[in-house]
């Protein structure tokens, strides 16, 4: 017969049940949100790369034309899932776009209390949004709505306001609970003083103007701290609470119609293809085809950082991301090689620039939906200026590395190690070819060539190059989802944002007021491009890409500059700021690449600057070169 074992006077499986359980709990807190958000963006990939078969390659072969309505209608609902969802991820991991210049300065203890202010900030929204998005979950009960293509009741997508934020103002509590454990209650209490400081002009204030409302609140926000995202909702709240703009429910309504959009899809589906093709290996033989075509000359390692960012750019839209897989390959070679580590640093940074300048671009895409501009245009008129701009790079490595006498590698380089080269990249030669060739040919749109972009580096990566395993790949769909999730609420807070600038007429004020100062074009577009300049210091990209563009577009348009040469413009001046100081991005993931001080890496970078500024000048004031392909 057995015999429980026995530890003492408590059974061994009843010590260890507890434990088990435990595990249990903690697996799935960790990766709840995560199991929708792989299986979700697999699934809308899918979806539109069947579509897009469907229209062009099944129908082709049938009596039946047409295209599969479903699966476009299916894959917004899912995306607008899986957005919410992954925002509560990048809570958890505390990853945002906000600006932090004051944060960084402040002693830890402070910094801790700090983030008490933002997570409770945060809370307020998203608690707000959760009660208001249960309003609409009311409403559609009563007055019962189904979709056009699948008829699914509306209160099915539209119950991610309620489950969605619901599960945001979760995270945020539980990072509130660490983060008062890290701090204590008299840095708490503090810390939720000033919180209740900021907040109490919109209750003691009977009536508080929109305007002062709405960029005041805007403004402290941002210098406390608070993701800019998160900034533009609370702000609206303000404004909407304060002045009586609006009916509270808004918020709900349009964090959901905002982004219910198809070609905003776009955004997380080029992210995953440079996530899955910077995992799945392309960038390393991008790094050798490079090599084999520029190695050999003075500087040949920097000339090809710079061209192997080119090509890459071209696969992953993304500054920050173009820096991190190029710069990982090529820094450490460079400084083995006997290159300075500050200029190597510098370089990859400055060419990463270039990865949101060459199409598939981000910021083109969240431009061309705000200013309602072809995206595909703005992708032609960014190859000009991407170019360009590292053809002036390659050129100051060339003659930087002459002076200093810093050869290139000598080794045999012939036609057939060329080509053998080629043949090597040619998986990720093709990516561009897709993407362009796929829109210009008529074949897809913008947000069907990115999905077929995502499929393509997802086979390539899994089945041909075999290096994206199931481990790797769930952490590539998360990172994917969860970067895209930034940038996406930050669309859907601007346009809370900037309908009540419409409302109070902002922008016409402000272009009739610049206007009034000076019609001259050239004038006007060196101010804007000023301000561009300082903006891009302290502001990410695309937050000031959603931002500014509502307020400069009629400013430009007013002096005869076209919304599309003003994307470019506006696109190629925010690129720059991704390497000036205090806050470049590009420069904070080479300096963590080169092991190199930021202060010194900021030095190496400015010659580079001057020359990115030289380009956006010829851009501006010489609109056939950015237009050269359009035109034609």
């Amino acid at each position: 017969m057995d015999q429980e074992i026995t530890c003492g006077a408590m059974p061994i499986t009843q010590i260890n049940a507890p434990d088990t359980q435990s595990k249990c709990w903690a697996w799935i807190d960790e990766n709840f949100e995560k199991i929708f958000l792989v299986s979700g963006l697999l699934l809308i990939i899918l979806f539109i790369t069947f579509q897009t078969t469907y229209r062009y390659l099944i129908t082709h072969f049938s009596d039946t034309a047409g295209a599969a309505v479903w699966s476009e209608e299916l894959s917004r609902y899912i995306f607008i899932w899986i957005t919410y969802l992954a925002l509560s991820v990048a809570i958890k991991k505390r990853s945002s776009i906000r600006i932090d210049i004051i944060f960084d300065k402040l002693p830890l203890r402070w910094q801790n209390a700090s983030w008490v202010m933002v997570d409770t900030f945060f809370l307020i929204l998203t608690l707000t949004i959760c009660w208001t998005g249960w309003s609409q979950i009311e409403r559609l009960l009563e007055f019962p709505q189904h979709t056009t293509a699948l008829g699914i009741p509306y209160i099915i997508p539209y119950m991610v306001l309620p489950v969605g934020f619901g599960l945001m103002s979760l995270r945020l509590l539980q990072g509130l609970g660490r983060q008062v454990r890290i701090c204590g209650l008299k840095d708490t209490l503090f810390a939720l003083a000033c919180v209740a400081l900021v907040v109490s002009p919109v209750f003691v204030a009977e009536y508080i103007e929109p305007l002062p409302a709405l960029f005041g609140y805007f403004v402290v926000l941002c210098l406390l701290g608070v993701p800019i995202a998160i900034s533009l909702g609370l702000s609206t709240l303000a404004t909407v609470i304060c002045a009586d703009t609006l009916p509270i429910q808004y918020l709900a309504q349009t964090a959901f119609t905002s982004i219910d959009s198809f070609p905003i899809m776009a955004i997380p589906f080029f992210i995953a293809a440079g996530v899955f093709m910077g995992a799945g290996g392309l960038s390393q033989r991008l790094l050798s085809l490079a090599d084999e075509m520029l190695g050999g000359l003075y500087g040949g390692m920097a000339l090809v950082t710079v061209a192997t960012c080119m090509f890459f750019g071209a696969i992953s839209g993304s500054g920050p991301a173009t820096v991190a897989a190029i710069g990982a390959l090529t820094v450490p070679a460079m400084v083995e090689r006997g290159y300075d580590k500050y200029f190597a640093g510098a370089l990859v940074a400055a060419a990463g620039a270039i990865g949101v300048m060459i199409p598939p671009s981000n910021p083109f895409v969240v431009y061309g939906i705000s200013a309602q501009v072809s995206i595909g245009d703005l992708f032609l008129g960014g190859i000009v200026p991407g170019v360009l701009t590292g053809l002036v790079l390659m050129g100051y490595a060339y003659f930087f590395s002459k002076a200093r006498n810093w050869h290139g590698e000598v080794r045999e380089r012939s036609v057939k190690t060329l080509g053998k080269a080629f043949w090597n990249a040619k998986w990720a030669l093709m990516v561009p070819v897709i993407v362009l060739g796929g829109i210009y040919g008529g074949l897809m749109t913008p947000t069907e060539a990115a999905a077929v972009a995502a499929f393509y580096g997802l086979i390539v990566g899994v089945f041909v190059y075999r290096e994206i395993g199931f481990k790797k790949l769930f952490n590539c769909c998360v990172e994917a989802t969860e970067t895209s999730a930034t940038i996406i609420v930050l669309m859907a807070m601007a346009t809370l944002f900037g309908n009540i600038m419409t409302i109070e007429d902002v922008p016409g004020t402000i272009a009739r007021a610049i206007l009034s100062v000076t019609e001259s074009k050239l004038v006007i577009l060196l101010l804007i491009n000023v301000l561009l300049l300082i903006v891009g210091i302290f502001m990410e990209a695309l937050a000031a890409i959603v931002i500014l563009t509502p307020i400069l577009l009629p400013v430009v348009t007013g002096v005869g500059v076209s919304p599309l040469h003003f994307g470019i413009i506006m696109v190629v001046n925010l690129a720059i700021g991704f390497i000036t100081p205090p806050v470049g991005v590009n420069l904070f993931v080479a300096s963590g690449i080169s092991k190199a001080k930021l202060s010194e890496l900021s030095k190496s970078v400015i010659p580079m600057i001057l020359l990115m500024i030289v380009v956006l000048l010829i851009i501006t004031y010489i609109p056939e070169v950015p237009l050269f392909f359009i035109s034609k």
